[in-house]
């Protein structure tokens, strides 16, 4: 660990310490445990590379930024010590299925349907900061196609919680950024060579939008990163280095790559997946991004294929860190498993996030988004079904036998760190 580094881990403890003391003057057990707990979440966080966005330190894509208050929120996740699932701290909200484009990939395809009514996704946004969220990943489609949903959502988003818009550039001006005034705009980035770039986007001219709109953002002084969903031979055939190298040159705060997953688009197709040897080769050339000396130019890597890994979070979905709700209402455990636990617009969103939470009481070591997605289009062809994901019926028979695996060890620790 490089001197910056742990000089950072040593303020971040200091200043986390100071800031809850005065809720446990005459709780010192509580207090000792509430450190013990987020201590272990900062460990878990060192094979990140930590980095500057905006005024804030970034230690990972879904923590919000030391030192502002959407960071102490989410370390209020750990106060909880009287039984019951520590709180959700992040949500992938839908605003719009609406866009313009045709990506290879997108989990999206099949979740065809009518907007939900505005006023359904106000109110669960409103009652998930009431909740514990503190970082909202706000995307469509392409949420700025719908521009009124999306400022509708982001006004009622307060400085206690993260703004991040996943978007493609289109439809986004300087007027409407400065008065969206998001935390963050992530832009995808499959490629970067242009032509590659358009045919994975589905549009001639997706790499002239991606330019526009990374020049919104720095006329704005708006900070950007880029997601990038790479098959495996882009770690060997120079494309993510590429990517790497693209992120570098803009200025991009972070890049989060993101493993082809078999959802949406992909449900059937089993060649998404990685090798086992893949895996290895990828998260070799991740470390070296963000650990090594020699790549420090570079911005920090956000990586589904370590994020998940049973070392560090395994699968944060239901709730437990992490939930999705689509364009349409439906309540996701995960943007990429196609199931429901309800919609919007057929329940009181209260009633369905806590059904799904007692289905993810305890986080696990199996990727279910992969493990299930068989399982998921067998139904989805039986049925003769038209749309993503499975209604809830249908989706009850792949989660009442499922093997979520192992409970992931940190949040095993963190449980075990109770109060009685």
């Amino acid at each position: 660990m490089n001197i910056a580094k742990t000089l950072w881990n040593l303020r971040i403890r200091l200043h986390v310490a100071l800031h809850y003391w005065p809720h446990f003057i005459r709780q010192p057990r509580r207090y000792l445990l509430l450190l013990r707990r987020l201590d272990l979440f900062l460990k878990t966080l060192q094979h990140n590379k930590f980095a500057r966005l905006g005024k804030g330190l970034r230690l990972d894509l879904y923590v919000p930024s030391y030192p502002g208050k959407a960071f102490f929120k989410a370390c209020d996740k750990f106060r909880q010590f009287d039984g019951g699932k520590l709180p959700c701290t992040g949500v992938l909200l839908s605003v719009t299925k609406a866009c313009p484009f045709d990506c290879a990939h997108c989990y999206q395809r099949l979740d065809t349907g009518r907007d939900v009514d505005l006023e359904l996704l106000i109110d669960a946004t409103r009652r998930l900061q009431d909740m514990g969220v503190c970082f909202f990943n706000i995307e469509g489609g392409d949420p700025f196609v719908r521009y009124e949903r999306l400022k509708a959502v982001r006004d009622v988003i307060r400085d206690d919680a993260e703004v991040w818009v996943n978007s493609t550039g289109y439809a986004m001006t300087e007027e409407r950024l400065r008065e969206l005034d998001p935390t963050a705009i992530m832009f995808s980035l499959h490629s970067a060579d242009p032509e590659t770039f358009n045919r994975f986007m589905g549009r001639a001219n997706a790499w002239e939008t991606l330019r526009a709109g990374i020049a919104v953002c720095k006329a704005c002084e708006v900070p950007f990163a880029f997601n990038a969903c790479l098959m495996e031979s882009a770690f060997s055939d120079g494309g993510f280095e590429r990517v790497m190298d693209m992120a570098r040159e803009e200025g991009a705060s972070l890049v989060q790559i993101i493993k082809p997953k078999p959802a949406g688009a992909w449900l059937a197709d089993a060649g998404s997946m990685f090798s086992a040897a893949g895996e290895q080769a990828a998260i070799a050339k991740i470390n070296r991004y963000n650990l090594a000396r020699s790549h420090r130019a570079y911005p920090p890597i956000s990586a589904q294929i370590l994020e998940e890994s049973a070392e560090v979070f395994g699968c944060t979905a239901g709730g437990t860190d992490r939930f999705y709700i689509n364009a349409k209402g439906d309540v996701q455990p995960c943007e990429f498993l196609n199931i429901s636990f309800g919609n919007l617009a057929e329940e009181d969103f209260g009633v369905i996030f806590e059904r799904m939470r007692a289905i993810f009481r305890r986080p696990g070591t199996c990727m279910l988004c992969e493990q299930e997605a068989a399982r998921i289009h067998r139904l989805y062809e039986q049925h003769a079904l038209t749309r993503l994901p499975l209604p809830p019926d249908l989706s009850r028979e792949i989660y009442e036998n499922w093997d979520k695996g192992e409970n992931t060890r940190l949040y095993e620790k963190a449980e075990k760190t109770r109060w009685s």
